[in-house]
């Protein structure tokens, strides 16, 4: 796939501040940090993806002449600013959390650390790459856990915004768990399973819908499943498929792969009736699969009312994330350098307590229980602190500063989710496979508790700040409390 100059993917005021900048020759080394405020769908966790995407955003940044074209055109910009871009490339270093890893609220997923003209370019690129697929993989994974180890296909390109979304969507599906989509240049990009059959106008296009079915057996007979609901599913669409099964066998056919597909109606009811003729037929392994404005909590209802459905397509709530639409991921300075090298810690106030913001340069530790090996809590520190397994640590959370626990030693193992993806412009970091982070997301779903992956009123796994970073933190809100005050009197 040719890599897409994706430069000008940004919002004007990135490109408006840079000028300032560069007008005050301000470009000192600043600490950004991406990061959620709140867990989308209501549940306990969520997913990270996209990185991929931007490392290839950065890689290919840089502006072409048709963009500086363009820019002067807009009658913004100075000649010696527009020069400045027309050199311009990505020098700074950039850490991530690794795709198909469970994230939470609050720790960041992304930190750029770079020259400050640098670091604000590249804000909106790379949160728009970020909050998609992280929404997307966050929301399979949740219908994948909803469908209890059957097979989840993600269906939804013709109902997605835009090619761009429908193909990447379908990539971030299957890092949530998704056995397979119908979006064929997903399939050739990222090189996982395409999967499906064939629509109600394939029946249509017939004199009878058995003629149908006949004519999609002889073409498929090794891949046939049917969709049996265009005229009336038990008094038809199945008998019909029934025979033509009953003709493939008598054919010879291993019939290895073969089924029915079910696209509306009272799908618990259906499935039922459906699986029992086709068990009194002699076909105890034919798949059932069910599509229809599926989502997470319908595949969980229909589960409870013991449908005899084997396999899910999903196409329109999980591709376009329906019922939550943003991921709601921010991109905030934390850190600035000194000429000395060291970082001196930014604050964000606000009047809302969720969006003050965790100052300083910093990483995140996940703590897990050593006997279960399900995760405890994760801890936001300073990237300069270490901690050590050998040693209790104390956890409390930086709000309700009150409630404590204590870990002993030797019962917790630490992993620390930041990696280096980009040193001094140069990426280090070589991304796995698709279906290698759909592995990874699977293991790392499994560190969960099941409370945490409920669908409704999850547990909260808890994300705690380090007494140093704790301590900065109120130092720094007590500061400009106390500066408030002054500039009262």
């Amino acid at each position: 796939m040719e890599k897409q100059n994706l430069t000008l993917l940004t919002d004007l005021y990135e490109l408006t501040m840079m000028q300032g900048y560069f007008k005050n020759n301000t470009d000192e080394t600043v600490v950004f940090d991406v990061f959620y405020r709140n867990n989308p769908f209501g549940g306990g966790y969520a997913i990270a993806a996209g990185l991929e995407q931007v490392i290839d955003y950065i890689k290919h940044l840089k502006f072409e002449e048709s963009d500086i074209t363009y820019l002067r055109s807009l009658q913004l910009f100075d000649e010696d600013f527009l020069d400045y871009l027309n050199g311009f490339t990505f020098t700074g270093d950039i850490y991530a959390i690794p795709e198909g890893t469970v994230i939470f609220p609050r720790e960041p997923l992304v930190k750029v650390i770079a020259p400050i003209m640098e670091a604000q370019l590249v804000e909106t690129a790379i949160l728009n790459i970020i909050n998609h697929q992280s929404l997307i993989a966050t929301k399979a994974s949740r219908v994948v856990y909803a469908a209890k180890g059957d097979g989840i296909m993600e269906f939804g390109l013709r109902r997605a915004q835009g090619p761009d979304a429908g193909t990447y969507g379908a990539r971030a599906a299957m890092i949530g768990g998704c056995i397979g989509t119908s979006n064929v240049l997903a399939g050739q990009l990222f090189h996982v399973p395409v999967k499906g059959t064939h629509a109600h106008s394939w029946i249509m296009s017939f004199s009878d819908e058995y003629t149908a079915f006949r004519k999609y057996a002889d073409l498929y007979p090794h891949s046939c499943l049917l969709l049996v609901d265009t005229y009336d599913t038990l008094k038809s669409g199945v008998p019909n498929a029934i025979r033509i099964f009953n003709e493939l066998k008598a054919s010879g056919n291993p019939m290895k792969n073969y089924g029915i597909r079910l696209d509306s109606g009272d799908l618990a009811y259906m499935s039922k009736k459906a699986r029992k003729m086709l068990d009194e037929a002699g076909f105890t392994d034919a798949v059932i699969s069910a599509s229809s404005d599926l989502d997470e909590y319908l595949i969980d209802s229909l589960k409870a009312q013991g449908a005899a459905i084997t396999s899910w397509g999903v196409g329109t709530n999980l591709i376009t994330s329906k019922d939550c639409p943003a991921f709601g991921g921010v991109y905030k300075l934390a850190a600035i350098k000194n000429s000395d090298g060291t970082f001196v810690p930014k604050i964000k106030l606000s009047e809302n307590t969720e969006k003050i913001t965790n100052p300083g340069n910093k990483t995140v530790f996940r703590i897990y229980d050593k006997a279960s090996g399900k995760i405890k809590a994760d801890l936001i520190c300073l990237a300069s602190e270490t901690f050590h397994e050998n040693e209790p640590v104390i956890l409390f959370d930086p709000i309700e500063t009150w409630k404590k626990t204590k870990l002993r030693a030797n019962t917790y193992t630490l992993r620390e989710l930041l990696v280096p993806v980009f040193l001094d412009g140069k990426c280090v970091y070589e991304s796995p496979s698709v279906m290698e982070i759909r592995d990874i997301c699977k293991n790392e779903l499994s560190t969960l508790w099941d409370e945490t992956r409920r669908l409704v009123n999850p547990h909260r796994v808890f994300v705690d700040l380090s007494n140093q970073l704790y301590a900065i933190k109120t130092e720094l809100l007590n500061r400009m409390g106390q500066e408030a005050i002054s500039n009262q009197q």
